[in-house]
């Protein structure tokens, strides 16, 4: 039981740092992005990637490990759009994560700038990652009602 709880709280804490971060990258890129702002995003980024790996691996030992067992997870058609939606938003992320690679790279120059057409992709992207991740919670939350 205790391993449950363990679990299950790392799991939710994790899913709210993964929103906070993309919420951050929402903010910080701009038209008007500096350098640093650049280098702080590539960190972001990457922490972003590790959470998502860690939200993966904590929800598979919840899966193994919790109280419910596996089968009221791979029997709940909810669980499944669950699945789907985090695999959206990690697809949506990897155009994002490929640009501002691009900007770290050059985020050291003097004159650094973004393209306005860059910026307006990767804010675009990271809008449709918000939309596709606020389904999550409605998931989870479906997954808990409605069982197989």
């Amino acid at each position: 039981m205790f391993t449950d709880l363990v679990l299950a709280s790392a799991h939710h804490l994790l899913v709210f740092l993964l929103a906070a971060m993309i919420a951050m990258e929402a903010v910080i890129v701009r038209p008007d992005m500096s350098g640093g702002s650049a280098r702080l995003l590539s960190r972001i980024d990457a922490y972003y990637g590790a959470t998502a790996a860690l939200v993966l691996l904590v929800g598979v030992a919840r899966v193994v490990f919790g109280l419910k067992g596996w089968e009221a997870y791979v029997y709940n058609w909810a669980f499944w759009l669950k699945m789907v939606a985090f695999a959206v938003v990690g697809l949506l992320s990897i155009g994002p994560t490929m640009q501002i690679r691009k900007w770290r790279k050059n985020a050291d120059e003097v004159a650094f700038t973004v393209l306005p057409g860059d910026v307006a992709k990767v804010r675009g992207s990271i809008r449709a990652q918000i939309g596709v991740f606020a389904l999550i919670p409605v998931f989870a939350a479906t997954m808990a009602r409605y069982g197989y």
